[in-house]
């Protein structure tokens, strides 16, 4: 760890940089942009806002191709247009366009009244919301002006040529944009950011170490002085946020200092900060191969891909030879992708493959489980489950679960899995020998969006060695035999509505989103209630 407070002008190390000078070249020797201001009150995202923005425009802007875009929250900070005169004079940074923001205010209807500030709202938030208002609101705004001179404003659409910026709620904004929209921003400043318990900042630490990682570059920095306040302590917090994005295996650097909550340590290193975030910026930036956790599921280089687009995906099985089958809720229409790729319409619609899809598990000896009511259908007492072995009479067990959803059996079958629907839970059942379900427990503990009440949990599977997998409204959560969160892995196109293992060896992970079907090779293997039991390793507790 270092501490320091450098200024401009000054010989200075940042980590990860080595010694660079950041003098400043005097106003002869550089061409100086221009700076534009304009006023925004058109935004439907956060309705009756207005807000002032601001444009800096270098003058070395070629109007013939798209300039890289930096954009920074609470306005014209770090002495920003200046430090890029230089930088881009030097050709240290690409020539690009500053956006300088304000946050929104809702103004008051009378001058008795007060203005809604809507900047703790838009920033120390978590969610797509802000990102949204960036990249349909604000920036197509921004294009709809011209330079002095008239030339037409023309922005990058590569994330790799984007970067945002803030200080303290505006650090988090900042952060909060790019890890929800990696195809829009993937260079991060971050100056005492306010990674607390405002509106949900505190959870990034526990998110980033879970999460398959994002192809992002940030720099933080932070002082030691920083406010420790009822929300949490500003320090600490940026030093769990930067040791998670180490251990994550992310691109991160940082400048520690020994001040307060200001702006003056970022000013000072603010050109540092910008040469190591914009080193060759060419180069696309890469994702880190991530944790432990997520190493011992994933294959190196191996993404998700489209197994079936436009498809209705929101059931899911397999059958014994690794192909998968996908239906609408009520199973109406089946389609099978097949190992081989290919994708069908069913007709001949076997007993086995509607049942599952219908949310009903047959076990290898031909143990049949039934949730009822049925899709669709209400109880006041909550779901229940039937049980029935091929020559025994029905076991009922009642869950009182108001939405239990997806059933699953472990690896042994000795426990039953149920997602609640309504929480963030997966409950654990012991199957007894007369097929009874006892023990009930809210198990497993899955993440919940920063704008939902549940998970969205919608599918289970597990595998060989006896994790879980849960599609979920935050893509495909894996959690240990303990019940823990170990990985999550984010789903293209949105939300994760079913899942399965299928492939000739149960080791590609298909997962059906709003949009179709996904897969992904990965290490591991998934276990079938067909299949014969099989113990695995105990829990690492």
């Amino acid at each position: 760890m270092m501490r320091r407070s450098a200024r401009l002008g000054f010989v200075l190390r940042v980590f990860g940089l080595g010694v660079v000078a950041c003098g400043v070249s005097s106003a002869e020797e550089t061409p100086k942009g221009e700076v534009q201001k304009h006023v925004f009150e058109a935004s439907t995202i956060f309705p009756g806002t207005t807000r002032d923005y601001w444009i800096y425009l270098p003058k070395q802007y070629d109007a013939s191709k798209p300039a890289a875009l930096f954009v920074c929250q609470d306005g014209v900070q770090y002495d920003a247009p200046a430090v890029f005169d230089e930088l881009i004079a030097r050709r240290e940074v690409p020539v690009l366009i500053g956006v300088f923001v304000m946050h929104g205010r809702v103004k008051a209807t009378s001058d008795g009244a007060l203005d809604r500030f809507n900047r703790s709202y838009e920033y120390d938030g978590l969610g797509d919301a802000y990102a949204r208002f960036l990249i349909e609101e604000l920036l197509p705004e921004v294009e709809k002006q011209k330079t002095a001179d008239g030339r037409p404003i023309r922005i990058t659409r590569s994330p790799d040529e984007r970067a945002i910026a803030g200080s303290s709620s505006g650090a988090v904004c900042a952060f909060t944009a790019a890890w929800e929209r990696p195809d829009s921003f993937r260079r991060v400043f971050s100056g005492i950011g306010t990674y607390v318990g405002l509106r949900g900042g505190n959870v990034y630490p526990t998110l980033i170490r879970k999460y398959e990682p994002r192809p992002l570059r940030v720099f933080m920095e932070d002082g030691a002085d920083d406010l420790n306040i009822y929300g949490g302590d500003w320090w600490m917090a940026n030093q769990e946020m930067e040791r998670a994005l180490t251990f994550a295996g992310y691109e991160v650097a940082h400048a520690w200092g020994e001040g307060g909550h200001s702006s003056k340590h970022a000013t000072e290193i603010f050109a540092d900060a910008m040469r190591w975030l914009w080193k060759d910026w060419t180069v696309p930036i890469k994702p880190g191969p991530g944790a432990e956790k997520l190493r011992e599921i994933v294959v190196p280089g191996e993404g998700w891909s489209v197994a079936a687009a436009g498809v209705n995906a929101s059931s899911m099985t397999v059958d014994p030879a690794g192909d998968v089958y996908v239906s609408d809720a009520a199973a109406s229409r089946i389609q099978k992708i097949s190992a081989d790729g290919r994708v069908e319409s069913v007709s001949d619609r076997p007993d086995k493959v509607v049942d599952a899809l219908l949310g009903r598990l047959t076990r290898h000896d031909g143990a049949r489980f039934v949730p009822f009511p049925g899709p669709g259908e209400t109880s006041t007492s909550g779901r229940q489950i039937e049980a029935r072995s091929p020559t025994g009479a029905a076991v009922v067990s009642n869950t009182a679960l108001p939405e239990a959803g997806s059933l699953v059996l472990s690896p042994d079958q000795s426990l039953m899995y149920i997602a609640d629907a309504a929480s963030r839970w997966v409950y654990s059942y012991q199957v007894q020998p007369d097929l009874s379900l006892q023990f009930g427990q809210k198990y497993h503990h899955l993440h919940v969006g920063d704008d939902a009440r549940d998970a969205g949990t919608s599918g289970l599977a597990v595998d060989r060695d006896g994790r879980l997998y849960a599609a979920t409204a935050l893509g495909v959560q894996v959690c240990d035999q303990a019940g823990r969160v170990n990985v999550i892995l984010p789903t293209p196109r949105g939300a994760a509505t079913s899942l399965s293992f299928g492939g000739p060896n149960f080791d590609v992970l298909y997962v059906g989103t709003g949009t179709g079907v996904y897969k992904r090779k990965v290490k591991t293997r998934g276990a079938n209630a067909f299949d014969p039991p099989r113990k695995p390793e105990a829990p690492r507790l």
